[in-house]
């Protein structure tokens, strides 16, 4: 790898690092000032009062890393219109809790800003040999793919430093990626101006954390997923979109088997429960870093997989995915992450 190249990604890293680092104690005084406070409940782990607005704090240092090192265009202004909506309605809903269906607007508004405005599409693909052109379809394919992001990151958000490692685990892999196959366009940069960011942010956020990202922090670490995977589809193959998903295979599956969970009990699919898989794992009397870290180590064999499928061994590739797809299906069997098993006789004669 050049020289130069390494250095700018250093820099990149560092730069947003140090000032999300040092922006959070600020940022903590203001969310404690404003009334920003996630207050314990029966659902929540914590046991007092924790300043939000961490997203905040992210949001600026990306600002800086843009700044910096990126380059105007109508696809970068489209991104940092989406990401202020984002960031804008996930601070309000952080200090004074939104309706979930004004969330859900915002959210929509933004997809629609980079889909229409940006013209980051998932617009056609070739699998196995065939191709497919999405048309018209590709608008509001590409506005689920992005609520799918954004909202899987938000659900995941349950413990210190969860959400915001695997948000790590992500940007590093796609950069680690990015220099495999030789891209060095607006998704490096970033890829790395938010893997800077994030890290920043986990000195705070690790447990035990001292501030939550919120939804302003969740969300937009969810949209800029979105983003760089969307940057990254322009190969119009499977794998250039299969590659994302894979690396944040947990929140995927953590969101999926929510759905069902509460489709089963007959409940709306947003009704928050303690159910999740980091919830799980603390029932079997993990402890709370030790959870963060196990599930730090699954979704890291994920990412190696798919930087493995990516240098084209996928025999090694295939080899990780059944093992990991094992401890998958063992998860589900041995814990209530699908169903309840004490409440599965019901549901039973209820069918």
């Amino acid at each position: 790898m050049d020289q130069d190249v390494i250095i700018k990604i250093l820099l990149m890293v560092v730069t947003t690092f140090l000032t999300v680092m040092i922006l959070v104690p600020f940022i903590k005084k203001v969310a404690i000032h404003v009334g920003a406070l996630d207050i314990p409940n029966e659902r929540k782990v914590h046991k007092k009062p924790m300043p939000r607005l961490g997203g905040l704090a992210m949001f600026l240092g990306f600002l800086l890393g843009y700044m910096i090192f990126g380059e105007p265009s109508s696809t970068m202004n489209s991104i940092l219109i989406g990401s202020f909506i984002i960031v804008l309605t996930g601070t309000v809903d952080d200090i004074k809790p939104l309706k979930s269906s004004v969330k859900l607007a915002a959210q929509l508004v933004s997809a629609a800003t980079i889909a229409i405005y940006g013209k980051l599409l998932i617009q056609n693909i070739t699998v196995f040999g065939m191709y497919f052109d999405f048309g018209i379809f590709s608008y509001p394919i590409t506005i689920f793919f992005v609520l799918g992001c954004l909202n899987c990151i938000n659900l995941i958000d349950g413990l210190d430093g969860l959400a915001a490692g695997i948000s790590a685990i992500y940007f590093a892999t796609i950069g680690i990626i990015s220099i495999i196959m030789g891209k060095m366009g607006l998704d490096f940069i970033l890829t790395f101006i938010m893997l800077g960011a994030v890290l920043g942010f986990l000195v705070h956020n690790f447990h035990p954390a001292t501030i939550f990202a919120g939804d302003s922090g969740s969300l937009f670490m969810g949209f800029m997923i979105a983003v760089i995977a969307l940057l990254g589809f322009k190969s119009v193959t499977l794998t250039s979109l299969i590659i994302p998903l894979l690396i944040l295979a947990i929140p995927i599956l953590d969101t999926i088997f929510a759905i069902i969970r509460r489709l089963l009990k007959g409940e709306k699919i947003s009704k928050p429960d303690k159910k999740h898989s980091h919830h799980q794992l603390l029932n079997k009397n993990f402890s709370h870093r030790a959870t963060v870290l196990i599930i730090y180590g699954i979704d890291i064999l994920f990412a190696f997989a798919s930087i493995i499928y990516v240098l084209h061994d996928q025999k090694i590739g295939y080899i990780i995915y059944t093992i990991l797809t094992i401890i998958v299906l063992t998860f589900v069997l041995t814990t209530d992450i699908v169903v309840d098993k004490q409440n599965l006789p019901k549901l039973l004669k209820r069918k």
